[in-house]
């Protein structure tokens, strides 16, 4: 699985929360500031020569579905991500977000209580 770019990553981000549709509807739930139409449908035909997303023709357009679930994404860059940033530590990952003061107390307890419940 290949690494996207930003805008390709925004774009994957529209598509997901859209589950299908066409370049039309993508354009209503890509992040803001949208691209062009003819920018959003020339990231799209990227995604799918990559393999992230598969069309089908309905009359003169093209209907796309999303090919690799968003979990699946997140789950091979977030351990890539963390191997490389982080020596391989969510420990290490958690305590630099605390340092940074980008994690409050409150957040750091909501976490602690969800890995005691599982979830």
């Amino acid at each position: 699985m290949e690494k996207l770019t930003q805008q390709e990553e925004a774009a994957m981000l529209a598509i997901w929360k859209t589950e299908k549709g066409f370049v039309k509807d993508f354009l209503e739930n890509h992040p803001a500031p949208a691209p062009p139409y003819t920018t959003l449908a020339s990231t799209i035909k990227n995604l799918e020569k990559k393999g992230y997303v598969e069309s089908r023709k309905v009359g003169n357009v093209y209907e796309y579905t999303p090919v690799i679930a968003e979990v699946t994404y997140k789950n091979k860059f977030m351990n890539g991500f963390v191997k490389d940033y982080f020596e391989n530590s969510y420990k290490e990952l958690v305590s630099f977000f605390a340092k940074e003061k980008k994690i409050s107390p409150e957040e750091l307890k909501e976490i602690i209580k969800m890995i005691e419940n599982g979830k």
